[in-house]
């Protein structure tokens, strides 16, 4: 969830670990996590990465609209995008881990103005976020996630 390119080698093993924590419990628990998670919609994501051609697999929290799942590179406020926007814009075929389900999926960055709209609705829906959006000096990516047929 945190952009691991200009992190020391301690902080990017911490922030692993933490991932790993959270890929566990996801899996463990049909898709629910606990903590600060605690009735935030959540899903896997693994994205192909843009250099190392290796499976990166990142939870992130998800807005489901009008039928259509939703990621924001938010990257916790951080000033640049996270690995994950890089390497799906790279490789835009992803695979989705919603709850029980897994599926292959497209993913296509929105227009600013769409994704501006769905901002405001994941704020509304989640208002912790309202603090760490004002910390944004950057233009937050949001992605569709497409179930392939």
């Amino acid at each position: 969830m945190t952009e691991l390119n200009n992190l020391n080698d301690q902080n990017r093993q911490t922030i692993n670990d933490w991932n790993r924590q959270i890929i566990e419990e996801f899996r463990a628990n049909g898709g629910n996590v606990g903590g600060q998670f605690t009735g935030i919609p959540l899903l896997l994501l693994t994205t192909t990465g843009a250099k190392s051609g290796e499976p990166r697999i990142s939870p992130l929290g998800y807005l489901r609209d009008a039928g259509r799942i939703y990621v924001f590179a938010g990257n916790r406020g951080a000033p640049t995008n996270p690995g994950w926007y890089h390497n799906l814009v790279a490789h835009p075929d992803v695979t989705v881990e919603l709850g029980t389900e897994k599926f292959e999926a497209k993913a296509t960055v929105v227009d600013s103005t769409e994704g501006e709209r769905l901002g405001r609705i994941q704020v509304q829906k989640i208002p912790a976020l309202a603090e760490l959006a004002a910390k944004v000096t950057r233009k937050v990516p949001v992605i569709l996630l497409e179930r392939k047929k």
